[in-house]
Formats: C-alpha cells, sequence, structure tokens
C-alpha cells in the first residue's frame, strides 16, 4: 500500500502541535496511521523538531513519500543528506567512513547555523527588550519633569498666595487703624458738638426763665390790664353802630319800594 509521511495536528486552538506520522495515504488527516516519528512545534523561533533519525530514515529507504512540509523538516534534520549519502556509497562513489565524514562536517555546519540563527534571535529579542526599557525609561523621565515643573509652579503659587496674604493683611491692618483713628475723631468731635449744644440749651434756657421772670413784673400786669380794659371799650363802642346799620337798612329798602310804585 502507499505510506506517506505527513503531519497529524494537535494541540489547541490558534496554538497547534503537530506529530510526524507514517500513515496510509488514502487515510483522513487527523485519522489512524502506522508509526509515529516525531513532534514539530511551529510557535518557537527556531521551530522545535523532535524527531526519530533512524526511524525516519528507514522509512525513507523503504519508499514512503514525505509531504512537502515533512520533506523540509527531514532536510533540516540531515535526513535526506543522509540518505543520498547511504546511495553514493552504494553506487561506490565513496567509502562508508567518508560518508560519514561528510555528513559529520555537514551536521556541524547545519548545527551552527541553527545556533546562529538563534543565538540572533535572542539578540534581537534583548534588544527588543532594552529598547522597549529605554523607551520606558524616557518617558518615566519625562513625566518626572512635568511632575517637577508642576510642583515648582505650585510651589511658586503658594509663595506668591502667601506674598499676596501677607501684604493683604498688613493693608488690612493699617485701614483698620485708620478707620479707628477716624472713628475716634467723629466720635470726639460728635461728643464735643453735643456738649456745646447742651451748654446752648442751658444758656437758652437759662434766658427763657430770666425774660419771664421780667415779665411778671408788676409793670407789666398794669400794661396786660389796661389793654384788655381798651379792647373791652373798642366792643362796646363798635356793638351800637352795627345796631344803628341794621335799622337803617329797612327803611332804606321801604324808601326805594315806594319809589318804584310811584314810578309805575
Amino acid at each position: 500500500m502507499p505510506t506517506k509521511i505527513r503531519l497529524t495536528r494537535q494541540g489547541r486552538k490558534k496554538k497547534p502541535i503537530y506529530h510526524i506520522v507514517v500513515a496510509d495515504s488514502r487515510a483522513p488527516r487527523d485519522g489512524k496511521y502506522i508509526e509515529r516519528l516525531g513532534q514539530y512545534d511551529p510557535s518557537t523561533n527556531p521551530a522545535s523538531i523532535d524527531l526519530d533519525f533512524e526511524r525516519s530514515l528507514d522509512w525513507l529507504q523503504k519508499g514512503a513519500q514525505p509531504t512537502d512540509t515533512c520533506r523540509a523538516i527531514l532536510s533540516y534534520k540531515g535526513v535526506l543528506m543522509r540518505k543520498h549519502l547511504l546511495e553514493g556509497v552504494k553506487k561506490g562513489a565513496f567509502s562508508e567512513d567518508e560518508a560519514n565524514k561528510r555528513f559529520e562536517k555537514w551536521m556541524k555546519e547545519k548545527d551552527a547555523k541553527i545556533q546562529a540563527k538563534a543565538d540572533s534571535v535572542q539578540k534581537d529579542r534583548q534588544n527588543e527588550i532594552k529598547k522597549r526599557l529605554a523607551e520606558e525609561s524616557k518617558v518615566k523621565e519625562a513625566m518626572a519633569e512635568e511632575l517637577a515643573k508642576k510642583r515648582a509652579a505650585e510651589d511658586a503659587h503658594e509663595e506668591v498666595s502667601e506674598e499676596v496674604t501677607e501684604i493683604v493683611t498688613e493693608a488690612v491692618e493699617e485701614t483698620d487703624e485708620e478707620a479707628t483713628g477716624e472713628v475716634s475723631e467723629q466720635v470726639s468731635k460728635e461728643t464735643i458738638a453735643e456738649e456745646t449744644a447742651v451748654e446752648e440749651t442751658k444758656k437758652d434756657e437759662a434766658v427763657a426763665e430770666e425774660t419771664v421772670k421780667e415779665e411778671e413784673t408788676p409793670e407789666a400786669t398794669e400794661l396786660k390790664e389796661e389793654k384788655t380794659a381798651e379792647e373791652d371799650q373798642e366792643v362796646k363802642t363798635e356793638e351800637p353802630a352795627a345796631e344803628e346799620k341794621a335799622a337803617e337798612e329797612p327803611e332804606s329798602k321801604e324808601s326805594n319800594a315806594e319809589e318804584k310804585e310811584e314810578e309805575k
């Protein structure tokens, strides 16, 4: 039956691991297989390959056909090179010792290339880490500078605010002192004015009392009595004159009526 060396998928989602197996070409990819030759993990850099060298070589010599990926894996591990050298020995092109020497030389060169690649990958990884750390340090330094500037600005603002508060307090104290002085002066002026007003009112009251006393003298009383007597006489003289006027008015009215009748 035709046999193939191929891969069967294992592992989990988005993180596959492949088994290298010998299976019937008519079997499904992940179905039944004849023999497992190794394991292939492509998620690492470089890819990790675990292969049974002798069994793989034996199946190749028996006529098993590898797939493209398995051919690249077998070439990478030197199985195809070993098969090629053994065919040369069979044909008599060189001896088996020469074939072994050539294979060892090739494997050393291959291992050196693999190691160089691994070293370069490791170096690139370290450089990437250093670069990332340098960028992070720059960001931290920038943040520290900004924080220092912010703190300096806050300190300056606090100093300015303290100076302003001191100036304001001094100005307020000065204004309070001036206001208290002005208030005291106003109060003293008001008290003086009140005292002078009280003294003037006392003087006026004293003068009024003196005038009242002077008016209450006997001469003043006699003058008052004379004035009242004169006023009474004037009232008596005015009353008979009013009665005469009242009597004359009806007589004048009667004479006027008689004159009107005669004219008619």
